[in-house]
């Protein structure tokens, strides 16, 4: 979705890794080098996992094993790159060596969706997240008691779900305005979001319930990073940004990227803006009211940043009433979309 609604050239971050680099041998191995022993280096993780929305490399780097890895990786008696990740005999763990337990390929065995422990406040007992927990805790009981893993587990529950009460109040100081009418401006004065929808872009999946969040009950609304209010862009940044750090900080052991580097703090500060927002456009709505003003949107809300180079203008313009859903009515890789419930 964030690539969708901005033209190809402003997003190849994006397209760089998610549509040329995935499930591919040359991804880690590289073309002209095709090399285990490269391969097997935390760097080579390093080309698509870096970044705000997902701070792999940065927490890793800048934590406790990171900092092992960095002043060691150049001596072969501490790190034998030479060896399959089943027989290493590393002083540190790289990414590969926590990941790729054994030299398996299948990542996703010790990797985790953001629900499962970091991004939302699923239940931490259930049997699919305890077994993933107790698979993290025989990789780190290589070098740790299984005691200290399953601490570093629960350190990292306690400040997941202190990022979460933060969201939430962030959240809901957006959503009252929005709710209130006085978001400036409102979904309907906005050009279509990517999909060709005047949805408010906060409320994604089938619980859309009033009228003032736009469109019907069961219609999803669509991440915005551009044209959109400064309340919905802090909100989605407080979550996928700053949320993100604290829970990759703390998955990562650098617990100095969880609470300084935009994590925490971030969030603390992401809040306060909020506030201020929603602070200041209630004191203006209610001077306009008193004084008889009624208040229009600026012109320039309608068109939209990047608007006449994307799918959007075109389905308005030549499917009038419809949307990117209604036109792909099998959309596949368009799963942000959830139909109405039964």
């Amino acid at each position: 979705a964030w690539s969708i609604e901005r033209p190809p050239g402003d997003t190849a971050g994006c397209t760089f890794c998610h549509t040329s680099s995935e499930e591919r041998c040359s991804t880690c191995h590289q073309r002209h080098q095709f090399d285990p022993k490269v391969a097997r280096r935390a760097e080579q993780c390093k080309t698509c996992h870096w970044g705000k929305d997902h701070r792999d490399w940065e927490a890793y780097d800048i934590g406790l094993h990171g900092v092992v890895y960095q002043v060691n990786k150049w001596k072969p008696e501490q790190f034998d790159f030479s060896k399959k990740l089943s027989d290493a005999d590393y002083v540190g763990p790289t990414c590969q060596y926590c990941r790729m337990r054994g030299g398996h390929h299948n990542v996703q065995r010790f990797g985790t969706v953001y629900t499962s422990m970091g991004m939302s406040m699923a239940d931490r007992g259930a049997p699919i997240w305890n077994e993933k927990r107790d698979r993290w805790v025989s990789v780190c009981d290589d070098c740790h008691s299984p005691r200290f893993a399953r601490e570093q587990l629960q350190a990292l529950d306690e400040a997941v779900k202190d990022a979460g009460l933060k969201y939430r109040e962030t959240f809901k100081v957006a959503e009252d305005l929005l709710v209130d009418g006085v978001l400036d401006p409102m979904p309907k004065d906005l050009c279509p979001d990517w999909s060709g929808q005047h949805l408010w872009s906060l409320k994604i999946g089938a619980y859309h319930d009033g009228e003032a969040y736009g469109g019907k009950t069961g219609e999803s609304g669509e991440f915005r990073m551009s044209n959109c209010t400064d309340v919905e862009r802090l909100c989605f940044e407080s979550v996928g940004y700053f949320q993100t750090y604290i829970y990759k900080g703390m998955a990562h052991g650098s617990w100095n990227d969880a609470t300084y580097s935009d994590g925490s703090f971030g969030m603390d500060r992401w809040l306060v803006n909020v506030k201020q927002n929603a602070s200041r456009a209630r004191r203006l709505a209610t001077l306009e009211k008193k004084v008889g003003i009624t208040w229009q949107p600026e012109e320039f809300w309608k068109t939209g940043e990047w608007l006449d180079e994307l799918t959007v203008p075109y389905i308005v313009k030549n499917h009038p009433g419809k949307t990117i859903f209604d036109l792909c009515p099998d959309p596949g890789w368009l799963d942000t979309h959830h139909a109405p419930a039964e």
